[in-house]
């Protein structure tokens, strides 16, 4: 799995970059020749949420929630955890791009003068933002920052971070996210726990990258996983991952390579050998039954 924040901090000499804390803001310029990915579609995974907005190129966000076409002008909150990232080796990507972590948008959520509501939206991984005239604005004021030579102070890059959230969650069209803040700010850690699991259980991760998608020390993740989930981790990743295999071999024309990949295995052989032992046919078997 690739470390998105480590990737972009990889490449200092394509990218401006300023530091509040652990969030990180960038203008990030990705032309052909300093690529995040080298191959056409890659794993990709943040400890942190991110927020961006495409400056020019064209890459597509593949979730478990389903698949986001991002282009020049997109504008989206990407939920912190994987997803595969399908990149187009004849363009660049640049954008600007945010990350901030969840204690500081609870933090500043929790500093508005009315909670924040609950829009009552189903959210995915990816939430298409509205593009208002004030969020426009936002991203103008940043460019002087990027413009100058002089870095800016960390109090005022903080302020930065608390106005972005803020303009996000006082913008009724942004629905989506408004339900994922109130989520954040108020749900269980039990019912956080699975949402997390949910919506990357079909990605490579570890445990220990599981366990800091969580919020939480390895030992209290696998903890906390046995008591809400009623299973060990590693038991209910394999049959999570084996019934979307089944269902990808049954309603799609993706290799079994293909099925491996998107299941999260570490590779076909792992899958083909994992999928055997619980199913008693092997995956090849299953998509010729379906072909046929």
């Amino acid at each position: 799995m690739v470390n998105f924040i480590e990737s972009v901090l990889r490449y200092p000499e394509y990218s401006r970059q300023f530091n509040c804390g652990e969030s990180l803001i960038t203008v990030f310029n990705c032309p052909l020749e300093a690529r995040l990915m080298k191959n056409r579609f890659t794993d990709l995974w943040s400890q942190n949420n991110y927020v961006f907005y495409v400056i020019d190129g064209r890459k597509i966000w593949h979730t478990v929630h389903g698949s986001y076409d991002l282009k020049k002008g997109s504008c989206v909150f990407v939920q912190k955890g994987a997803s595969i990232i399908e990149q187009f080796f004849d363009i660049g990507f640049c954008l600007v791009l945010f990350f901030i972590p969840d204690k500081f948008i609870c933090e500043t959520l929790k500093s508005r003068s009315a909670p924040i509501s609950n829009a009552d939206k189903d959210y995915g991984t990816v939430m298409q933002l509205n593009t208002s005239e004030t969020l426009e604005t936002f991203f103008l004021s940043m460019s002087s920052y990027f413009a100058s030579t002089k870095e800016p102070d960390k109090g005022l890059l903080e302020l930065k971070f608390r106005e972005l959230i803020l303009t996000l969650a006082d913008d009724p069209y942004n629905g989506e996210l408004i339900s994922y803040f109130h989520s954040l700010v108020n749900e269980p850690q039990s019912i956080s726990l699975q949402r997390v699991m949910e919506d990357n259980y079909c990605f490579n991760l570890t445990l220990e990258q599981y366990a800091e998608l969580c919020n939480r020390s390895l030992s209290a993740f696998k903890r906390d996983f046995q008591k809400i989930m009623h299973s060990t981790p590693g038991k209910w990743l394999l049959e999570k991952r084996l019934n979307y295999a089944i269902h990808l071999l049954a309603n799609t024309e993706k290799t079994v390579n293909e099925v491996a990949f998107e299941c999260g295995f570490e590779n076909a052989s792992h899958f083909s050998r994992s999928f055997k032992e619980r199913y008693q046919v092997s995956p090849s078997m299953v998509r010729k039954t379906f072909v046929a």
